[in-house]
C-alpha cells in the first residue's frame, strides 16, 4: 500500500482488434462488469507505452462472453498487435486532447520541481481569479485528473493539474513511500501557493481517491485555507484504517493480519518493515471521526460498486455533516470511474455545486 508501483499486470485479454466497413476501429474483449459499462474508458497496453480511448458498445455477445466496443482513438502504440491490456478511466492521456489552451509549468515542492499543466480560463472576460487545482489518485499520474478540467474550464475557472511526490512525475520523497496524504498534501500546498502567486483569489480543490485525502488535509492545514472555497472529491479515501480493513476482509485476509499491518503503519518501530520515514497518524487521516473539523463546502462523487473505497464510508461522512457535504452516488462499477460512466451527470453535479458556493 505505501510502496509506489511503477507497473501493473496487463490482465485484460484482447480478443480482436479490427476495422469495420465504415473504417472505424473496434476492439473485442472478455465480457465483465467493467468492459460492459456504458461510457468512455481507457486501455493501456504494451507495458504502459500504448494507450487507446475506448468508447461505446457496438456488440454484446452473451453467448460468446465477449463485448465489442468502438475505439475512439489510439494515442500511442500498435493496438492491433496488443494481446492484453489494463482497463482504466484515463479517457485522456495527454492535455492537448481536451482541445483547450494550456501550458506546462513547474511547481517548487519540498523535494524539487513537480510538473503541472495550467489551463487558462476560457471565459470571455479576463483570466479567472478562481482556480481549480486537480490532484490524481494513488498509483496514477496527473493525466487521470484531466477529466475534471473541461467542466471547470466551461465554468470559467483556471485549472492546474498537478503531480506530486512518488507518482513518477513529481520528485520522490526521502523514503520513496506513499504516506496516504499525510505528507503528499504539502505538494498540493505548493500548488496552492503557485496559484496564489498568480493572483488566484479563490480556489476549488478537485481530489481523486488519494487526491481527495490530500485535498481535505490541505483545506484543514493550508496557509491559504481561507481562499479554499470548495472541495470536489471523487471516490475519496476518507478513512484509511477503515478502508484498508474492509479491503483486507474482502480479499480474505484474517482480521488479525490487517490489525497488525495497520499497527505497523502507525508505529515508529514498524518503520524498518514499512520503510516509512515517519509513522502514519491514521487518526488524523480519518475524516469520518474528524467530521467536525470540516470547514469547507464539499461535493463527493462516488460509485455505488466501488470495491476499493466503499461508498458506505462517504455516506457516513455526509450524514455527519449535511450542512457542508453533498454526496452524489453513481451506478457504475470500479474505482474512480464515475465521470466515465455518467459524464453528463458528473459534470452537472459539479456545476450545481460550484454555483451553490458562488464559485461561478
Amino acid at each position: 500500500m505505501v510502496i509506489p508501483t511503477t507497473t501493473r499486470r496487463e490482465d485484460l485479454v484482447i480478443r480482436k482488434v479490427f476495422e469495420g466497413d465504415d473504417g472505424a476501429l473496434s476492439i473485442t474483449l472478455p465480457r465483465t462488469p467493467l468492459t460492459t459499462a456504458p461510457g468512455r474508458y481507457s486501455l493501456w497496453f504494451n507495458g504502459g507505452k500504448g494507450h487507446a480511448c475506448i468508447g461505446a458498445i457496438v456488440d454484446d455477445d452473451l453467448t460468446a462472453g465477449t463485448v465489442t466496443r468502438h475505439v475512439e482513438r489510439v494515442d500511442a502504440g500498435d493496438l492491433r498487435a496488443a494481446t492484453a491490456g489494463i482497463w482504466s478511466g484515463y479517457a485522456y492521456s495527454r492535455p492537448e486532447q481536451l482541445g483547450l489552451p494550456f501550458e506546462e509549468v513547474k511547481i517548487q515542492v519540498p523535494g524539487g520541481l513537480a510538473p503541472a499543466w495550467k489551463f487558462e480560463s476560457t471565459a470571455d472576460d479576463s483570466a479567472s481569479t478562481i482556480w481549480a487545482i486537480h490532484a490524481h489518485g494513488m498509483g496514477g499520474k496527473r493525466a487521470g485528473a484531466l477529466r475534471g478540467v473541461p467542466v471547470a474550464s466551461k465554468l470559467g475557472l483556471t485549472s492546474l493539474v498537478v503531480s506530486y511526490r512518488n507518482d513518477g512525475d513529481g520528485p520522490p520523497s526521502n523514503d520513496a513511500r506513499y504516506s496516504l496524504g499525510q505528507t503528499e498534501w504539502l505538494d498540493l500546498e505548493a500548488a496552492i501557493q503557485f496559484a496564489v502567486a498568480q493572483d488566484a483569489e479563490r480556489i476549488v480543490l478537485f481530489g481523486w481517491s488519494l487526491g481527495g485525502s490530500m485535498a481535505l488535509r490541505a483545506a484543514n492545514l493550508s496557509a491559504h485555507a481561507d481562499r479554499i472555497i470548495g472541495l470536489v472529491l471523487v471516490a475519496p479515501v476518507l478513512d484509511w484504517a477503515g478502508t484498508l480493513s474492509l479491503n483486507g476482509s474482502a480479499s480474505g485476509l484474517p482480521e488479525l493480519v490487517t490489525r497488525v499491518g495497520l499497527r505497523l503503519l502507525g508505529a515508529k518501530a514498524g518503520r524498518w518493515i514499512t520503510g516509512l520515514g515517519q509513522p502514519l497518524d491514521l487518526a488524523a487521516l480519518n475524516w469520518v471521526a474528524r467530521a467536525a473539523d470540516l470547514k469547507t463546502p464539499t461535493l463527493i462523487l462516488h460509485g455505488s460498486e466501488d470495491k476499493s473505497t466503499p461508498l458506505m464510508i462517504s455516506k457516513q461522512f455526509a450524514d455527519l455533516r449535511p450542512d457542508l457535504v453533498q454526496l452524489v452516488s453513481f451506478e457504475v462499477p470500479g474505482h474512480s470511474l464515475e465521470w466515465n460512466g455518467a459524464t453528463e451527470e458528473w459534470e452537472a453535479s459539479v456545476t450545481r455545486f460550484l454555483k451553490s458556493i458562488s464559485a461561478v
